[in-house]
């Protein structure tokens, strides 16, 4: 079973700041979400909100059609983890893995698989665990949490790079095997994006674009070839990156490629390509644009 998430004309203040402002946003049951946003910009807000950690100020939360607010038959089975884990210092790995089990579906058997597998010192209390190993158990009690809504708020943060890509898999392989709604916050855009199948884009406390990863990657292009050639195709385009080794170069635009273009890119010998989502990121968050 997964659970759809709905927003409805949702405000969140801290004192005079609004750190969301009338955000209406659907997701839909069974999908893998990235949540992208520049420092700031509202994510961890936006999660706090969907977990019944926090009441909007105005506005409504539903989750698979139900408001959230102190509704525990619901807020049982979502599991939102944080970087390094809302964890006693003082327990050990294994008291706090157990300790799951207060979760409805929480598989005690499943975690201690995935504690072995990373190397996770189940005797270590959580006080003498390093960042890195704190982050994988935290990573690992949202896995084996098996919530129908899980949402990783910056996981992986301080762990190392085949950490994140084993994390990745065995979240990829979990949702694989048990269909449910998924959401990565993350600045590891480049990392993720394979896994994505819709992104939301929050700016300054708003919802700057809710699109499915293919309408992202129709957004722009990226124009490989001469570099004289590449440079005259690319004149009367949006230009977010480029890049040039010897006398080839690499330029990524904001604009899809239309078939005239097309035409005289694959004249000029040039290499149309889709842009990466994480330079479209940029771009579209640039603070000297208006943003959302």
């Amino acid at each position: 079973m997964s659970f759809a998430v709905t927003l409805r004309d949702v405000t969140l203040k801290y004192r005079d700041t609004d750190a969301l402002a009338d955000v209406n946003l659907d997701l839909e049951a069974g999908k893998i979400y990235g949540l992208l946003g520049r420092n700031g910009a509202g994510k961890t807000s936006l999660l706090s909100l969907i977990a019944a950690f926090r009441k909007p100020t105005a506005g409504e939360v539903f989750v698979d059609g139900e408001p959230v607010w102190e509704n525990a038959p619901i807020v049982s089975r979502i599991a939102l983890i944080r970087e390094g884990g809302d964890f006693d210092d003082t327990e050990t790995v294994k008291s706090t893995i157990e300790t799951g089990q207060i979760r409805p579906a929480f598989d005690t058997e499943y975690a201690l698989h995935l504690a072995d597998r990373f190397e996770l010192p189940l005797k270590k209390r959580i006080r003498e665990l390093s960042r890195g190993k704190r982050s994988i158990l935290a990573a690992i009690c949202g896995l084996a949490a098996r919530a129908e809504l899980t949402m990783f708020d910056e996981v992986h943060l301080g762990m190392d790079a085949p950490t994140r890509d084993a994390f990745y898999k065995e979240l990829l392989a979990e949702y694989m095997d048990r269909p449910h709604t998924v959401v990565l916050s993350t600045h590891l855009i480049d990392e993720v994006a394979n896994y994505l199948e819709s992104v939301v884009i929050v700016d300054r406390g708003r919802i700057l674009r809710h699109e499915e990863v293919e309408v992202f990657q129709n957004m722009g292009a990226t124009l490989t070839g001469p570099a004289a050639a590449v440079d005259e195709l690319a004149a009367s385009h949006d230009v977010l990156a480029e890049q040039q080794l010897g006398g080839t170069k690499s330029i990524t635009v904001a604009a899809a490629v239309d078939p005239g273009t097309r035409e005289r890119a694959a004249a000029a010998g040039i290499e149309i390509g889709p842009v990466g989502l994480q330079d479209l990121f940029i771009h579209l968050t640039e603070p000297n644009r208006k943003g959302a």
